[in-house]
């Protein structure tokens, strides 16, 4: 039987996705958590073969939590759930050791489907998001500036462009202001920005907010 641990902070979420996996033979819900940390100290009690593993949780960003996991049970595989669209973390997912990476809009046969194939050791990838892979491997310099940023970047640049303030930047990424004055800094830099409205607009050319 394959053991799963749902990871979402929407209780209404984990409750479908529940129902979702129970009326599937050979796969049971094992655990649940409601947040980044639970979701770590969940799988070091359940030890489940896969999590499903929301991109967006209250306390941490989905991709630290990913990193963690793999870092401590490299045996279990991560499904990475997610409402943004796959050209925004889909390869970044991937390439952190995510086992797929599902819209939340999929049709539940998609999520079965996708869970099947990673039960058996293999990536869930979309035909969208091979060719983002694909596009990944092109040269630096053929890539978009957002595409330059390291993962913890990308997340504050999000965070600037959909308005939020800096305090309230830190407190989500767990940072100090000093740190996130440092991540700006970086990021005006290596995107040849001068400001947050720049960097705002940028953001919204590139249809990079939800």
């Amino acid at each position: 039987m394959l053991s799963i641990l749902i990871a979402d902070d929407h209780a209404i979420v984990r409750q479908g996705l529940k129902q979702i996996v129970s009326g599937t033979e050979d796969m049971q819900v094992t655990a649940e958590a409601a947040s980044g940390n639970e979701a770590i100290l969940r799988i070091r009690e359940a030890e489940p073969d896969i999590v499903l593993l929301d991109i967006s949780l209250g306390d941490r960003n989905g991709i630290d939590v990913l990193k963690q996991i793999r870092r401590e049970h490299p045996r279990v595989r991560v499904l990475m759930l997610s409402m943004f669209r796959e050209d925004q973390y889909a390869v970044r997912a991937i390439k952190a050791g995510a086992s797929g990476y599902l819209n939340k809009q999929s049709a539940p046969s998609e999520l079965v489907s996708a869970l099947a194939l990673v039960a058996r050791g293999r990536r869930y990838v979309t035909p969208e998001i091979a060719e983002l892979l694909a596009d990944s491997i092109n040269d630096d310099q053929d890539k978009p500036p957002h595409e330059l940023l390291s993962d913890r970047e990308y997340q504050t640049m999000l965070l600037i462009a959909a308005g939020k303030a800096p305090g309230e930047i830190a407190e989500d990424l767990a940072i100090s202001i000093k740190t996130f004055n440092v991540y700006r800094a970086r990021i005006l830099e290596k995107m040849a920005l001068k400001n947050n409205v720049e960097l705002t607009r940028y953001a919204l050319e590139n249809m990079l907010l939800t």
